[in-house]
């Protein structure tokens, strides 16, 4: 999170899907501080009509959605939060999220890759630059709109982020680093990748650093397919990955850190905008049926009416629930880059880390009961492809929400971290 989080994730409209994309994409004018709001929106929303006329080829053929990224780089989005001091926008994590919105409602796995780059600049930009190699990869990033990927994952401790069998070797101030990962999301279409690996071959499993490799000094070997049930333009294929560099591209902040201060809630935060994107597509769809329905007989209320206001009523809630999320990511920020993050009170930093927690479980359920209940409303024309009101491809993304990061493994340590709160004493701040 590299600056002053704002407030604005206003869920927007729909974007027309049966818009055709252009036949080539022209290079607008880099976005700046002084260009209005309605700019990056605007950009985002013209990026979301090219990923919407793809999304069903992306999704059939499990092909990485390279129309849409070619429309994000045209329009500079890709570098919409590194900071201005690097050339970037310097949006702040709401705008973000309303952008990861906007996709979400077109291409969910346009939308995810989005939200997982963005993910890997904030741990660069918060994380690492104090080091003039990442300061130069950053203004990289904005020249030439670098798609960044990231390896947390290993084949022989599983999803399990907090630890790595891998480890860095390190001969002078040079690296190299190996690792099996059984999946790498768009991996074979990134500009670099952000490798988690043990500090050293002696380290703890738990004692990680987070490394920075670019294409140049990348190797990745395919040991894996993605033929998934849904997400399935994310492309996310299982690697073996060889990586050598300088040792100014090891991010200098412990990994443990960089997960608890930057990694998780931007996460957490950004998917769950994406969740929300796919749920407000659906629930659109549910309405323009519900319209055609009470089209055709004047005077009458269709029967679906009340579970289309039960999927508007959790709709919103979902939407408020992020906005919460955002409010809170926005003084907790500031509060951590107010005073020393060892002076901050334990019971605040334990609160913002099961919010976050139960932001991602809670928004990743909820889009589920949404989309369940557009398929209820819109019975067999929701439920086969290709007609106006289908959210077969809806539904699919979104059982992946749950998963990434099983929802079961966040509530348990949302649980660990319940505990650990004490609960404020009537009369006292």
């Amino acid at each position: 999170m590299n600056a002053p989080l704002a407030q604005d994730a206003v869920a927007p409209d729909r974007v027309d899907s049966s818009a055709s994309a252009p036949a080539q994409f022209a290079s607008p004018a880099p976005l700046s501080t002084v260009e209005t709001e309605s700019g990056w929106r605007a950009a985002a929303r013209r990026a979301a009509q090219v990923a919407a006329v793809h999304a069903d080829s992306v999704d059939r053929e499990a092909r990485f959605p390279a129309e849409a990224f070619a429309a994000l780089r045209a329009e500079r989005l890709l570098s919409a939060m590194i900071s201005t001091e690097f050339g970037g926008a310097g949006l702040p994590l709401a705008d973000i999220a309303t952008i990861c919105e906007i996709l979400g409602q077109s291409c969910a796995s346009t939308a995810m890759v989005y939200a997982m780059h963005q993910i890997q600049v904030a741990c660069i930009e918060e994380h690492g630059t104090s080091l003039t190699w990442q300061r130069d990869v950053l203004a990289q990033l904005v020249e030439r709109q670098w798609l960044l990927a990231s390896a947390t994952s290993e084949e022989t401790i599983g999803g399990n982020m907090r630890t790595s069998a891998c480890a860095v070797e390190v001969d002078d101030e040079r690296f190299r680093i190996e690792k099996l990962a059984p999946t790498i999301s768009y991996g074979a279409h990134a500009d670099g990748i952000l490798v988690t690996a043990r500090r050293t071959a002696e380290s703890p499993a738990s004692d990680q650093v987070l490394i920075v490799a670019l294409n140049d000094d990348l190797t990745l070997e395919k040991r894996g397919g993605w033929d998934s049930m849904g997400m399935r333009g994310t492309c996310s294929e299982g690697f073996r990955l060889v990586a050598t560099g300088v040792t100014a591209q090891i991010l200098p902040t412990p990994f443990a850190e960089i997960a608890d201060q930057t990694m998780l809630p931007v996460s957490h935060t950004l998917w769950a905008a994406v969740w929300t994107g796919i749920a407000t597509d659906a629930v659109n769809r549910a309405k323009a049926f519900f319209r055609a329905q009470a089209r055709g007989k004047p005077g009458f209320v269709p029967p679906c009416g009340p579970r289309l206001a039960e999927a508007v009523g959790l709709l919103q809630m979902m939407q408020s629930r992020l906005q919460v999320a955002l409010d809170a990511a926005r003084v907790a920020r500031r509060a951590s880059h107010g005073t020393q993050q060892d002076d901050a009170p334990l019971s605040a930093m334990l609160g913002f880390a099961s919010d976050m927690n139960t932001l991602k479980t809670s928004i990743s359920t909820m889009a589920l009961k949404v989309v369940h209940e557009v398929l209820m409303i819109c019975g067999m024309a929701g439920y086969k492809n290709g007609t106006d009101y289908s959210v077969g491809r809806h539904l699919r993304d979104l059982y992946s929400a749950p998963l990434m990061i099983n929802n079961d493994r966040i509530a348990q340590n949302t649980a660990s971290l319940l505990l650990a709160q004490r609960p404020a004493t009537p009369g006292r701040a």
